[in-house]
């Protein structure tokens, strides 16, 4: 006989221990203590840049901006699995449980990053409003009814196929929850808030009404759970080897002009592959995308020229380290075996595209410098940085890729 409270107990529970295994790896790494050191620097600019706020700054304006993304964006986690949609489809009117215990688990885990994001705005909050950190909880408890709002709203328009219904919903939350929160802040009349709950409340009633009749998209569920589970298991895949993981391939066509400088001969094969699998393949582009606008956006800020040089050579190994896993991309493919071509000539290539990227990074962290007028400085991180890229991809990547 079916039972849907065992069916959500296994898969949570599954899925739990899933991420317990994957976790243990990534906060055993070294990586942590890098990651430690820039939330400790990120967190001391940052208040040294809160006490030199006026008390006519915008922060309710800011920390509405930023909630509003938190907030709209309201996953359901489902466990669902791509054989459910044979499955599970004939029982869907008896998972209202299962689906409920979901939204459940998703308001707690979503709830709790939303405590931390209220944590980091709070102070800024405190020093330009007279009500200080004393209505921490009174945002905290409001905040969650509105998340809750959010994750309800959204599985509702999970029963919708057009792609637009998505688009404008998430559009006219986000509006909703700006002006909620920007009103909750700004210590507005109660009158008003009471207003937007009536409009919240509506905004969901008629999606409840519409939705009545329809039957849940199981292959937009089961998609977008997949999606989340593959970004979990890319991060993973920076520090273990992660079997589940599906490569995710995008056609770039206008960076064909860098794979057509690389010669048409047997010895830049691995060049070929690696380059290409780079620009292609997975998050290595994106990555290095991110982390060189994170660090250059850092670096521009920052004053201190000695943290400058620290904080470069920072995300030069964080892109390092996690461009790594491209030496093992192709490992379960056996038809590279075939290649005429030797270890050697894969060694060189990898290490060679590698010592490219850093560079490139640095260079573009010299200009960042140079763009502020610091010449001396822009010169340390230019000549600092190749040198750590050269002792990162000679010396540090041999060992990791041997070990």
């Amino acid at each position: 006989m079916f039972d849907e409270k065992k069916l959500w107990k296994d898969r949570s529970v599954h899925r739990l221990k899933e991420f317990g295994v994957y976790l243990r790896y990534i906060l055993n790494g070294h990586l942590v203590v890098v990651l430690l050191f820039l939330v400790g620097t990120a967190a001391f600019y940052y208040q040294n840049w809160i006490s030199s706020l006026s008390q006519e700054f915008p922060a309710e304006m800011i920390i509405a901006v930023i909630l509003g993304i938190f907030l709209t964006h309201s996953p359901v986690y489902t466990f669902l699995l791509e054989a459910d949609q044979v499955f599970l489809i004939p029982l869907e009117t008896r998972l209202k449980v299962y689906f409920l215990r979901s939204g459940l688990i998703s308001l707690i885990f979503q709830g709790y990053i939303l405590l931390m994001i209220l944590a980091i705005l709070m102070p800024m909050y405190a020093h330009v409003s007279a009500n200080g950190f004393q209505s921490f909880f009174i945002f905290l408890i409001i905040l969650l009814a509105i998340k809750a709002w959010n994750i309800s709203v959204s599985w509702k328009i999970h029963y919708y196929v057009q792609p637009s219904v998505y688009r404008w919903d998430m559009l006219v939350r986000y509006f909703i929850n700006v002006i909620f929160t920007f009103l909750l802040f700004n210590d507005a009349n109660v009158l008003f808030l009471l207003i937007f709950v009536f409009i919240l409340a509506f905004y969901f009633y008629s999606f409840n009404v519409r939705t009545k009749k329809m039957g849940l998209k199981w292959d937009l569920l089961i998609e977008k759970e997949e999606k989340r589970m593959a970004s979990f298991y890319r991060l993973a895949n920076l520090f273990t080897d992660v079997p589940k993981l599906k490569d995710a391939v995008k056609r770039r066509k206008w960076l064909d002009w860098l794979i057509n400088q690389i010669s048409f001969s047997q010895d830049k094969t691995y060049n070929y592959l690696f380059a290409r699998t780079f620009l292609r393949s997975s998050d290595y582009l994106g990555l290095f995308i991110r982390l060189t606008v994170i660090g250059g956006l850092a670096l521009y800020f920052i004053s201190f020229g000695a943290g400058q040089i620290v904080l470069s050579l920072l995300f030069i190994y964080l892109t390092g380290f996690q461009l790594l896993p491209l030496w093992n991309h192709h490992q379960n493919k056996l038809w590279i075996d075939l290649y005429p071509v030797s270890q050697d000539h894969k060694t060189t290539a990898f290490h060679l595209l590698l010592m490219r990227i850093l560079s490139i990074q640095s260079f573009i962290f010299t200009v960042i410098i140079l763009f502020k007028g610091e010449w001396m400085f822009s010169l340390i991180i230019l000549l600092s940085g190749l040198l750590f890229s050269f002792l990162f991809v000679n010396v540090y990547s041999k060992k990791r890729l041997k070990a």
